[in-house]
C-alpha cells in the first residue's frame, strides 16, 4: 500500500460519530442532524480470489443513523480505493451481493467474506480525494445513483475528524433534510 493510500485509510478507518454535534444542537433547542455513527475498516483480506495485480484496498463502512424518534436501516457500503501514489485517492462504490443481509455484512462478522467475481461497481462514479498540504483529504463529487437521482459528496477528512455533506437530489430537488455537514469525531481505532 502506498503512503497516500495508507494515510487515507488511517484517517477513514475506525469508529466515528457526531454525538458532540447532536448534543450541541439539542442544547441549543433544535436537533438538525441525525445522530450518525460509522464503523469502517479495511476489508481487502475478506475479498477472496482477487486477480493478480489487483492492487487497491477494499474498505467496509457500516453506517447507522438515528433521527429523533426513528432509526434508519442502511445497507453497509463497500468501497474500492486506489491511489496515484502522490496526492490523489480514488474511491469507487462496490455492490455487495443481494444474498447478504445488512446485519451480516459487518466488520465484526468474521464469517462475512466476498468472492471477487461476485462484485460489481455501483453507478456512483469515481470520487477523487486530494491530499492537501494541511494533511487533509478533500472531495466534492457528484454521482448519478439512479434515474433522475444524484448524490453529491463534499467531504474533508483529517486526523480524528470527518466533515461530511451528502446531498441527494431527485430531478434537481434536494431531498437531504439539512444544509450543513455532519461532523464526525473518531471515538476508536479499529
Amino acid at each position: 500500500m502506498d503512503k497516500v493510500l495508507k494515510r487515507f485509510c488511517e484517517i477513514l478507518c475506525g469508529t466515528l460519530d457526531n454525538a458532540a454535534q447532536v448534543e450541541a444542537e439539542t442544547k441549543a433547542g433544535k436537533q438538525v442532524h441525525p445522530y450518525a455513527r460509522h464503523v469502517t475498516d479495511i476489508f481487502s483480506h475478506r475479498v477472496l480470489n482477487r486477480p493478480e495485480g489487483h492492487e487497491g484496498i477494499y474498505v467496509l463502512e457500516e453506517s447507522y443513523y438515528t433521527y429523533p424518534g426513528r432509526e434508519m436501516d442502511l445497507k453497509p457500503l463497500l468501497f474500492y480505493l486506489t491511489s496515484d501514489g502522490k496526492s490523489k485517492v480514488f474511491l469507487q462504490s462496490v455492490q455487495i451481493p443481494e444474498k447478504f443481509k445488512p446485519e451480516e455484512a459487518t466488520n465484526a462478522n468474521e464469517d462475512f467474506v466476498l468472492q471477487y467475481n461476485d462484485l460489481s461497481i455501483r453507478p456512483f462514479g469515481i470520487a477523487e480525494y486530494t491530499l492537501m498540504e494541511t494533511d487533509q483529504f478533500t472531495t466534492n463529487h457528484i454521482g448519478i445513483i439512479g434515474p433522475g437521482m444524484t448524490f453529491q459528496l463534499t467531504e474533508t477528512l483529517s486526523d480524528g475528524h470527518l466533515s461530511v455533506m451528502e446531498i441527494v437530489r431527485k430531478d434537481g430537488v434536494k431531498l437531504t433534510p439539512y444544509d450543513t455537514p455532519i461532523d464526525y469525531i473518531k471515538i476508536e481505532d479499529n
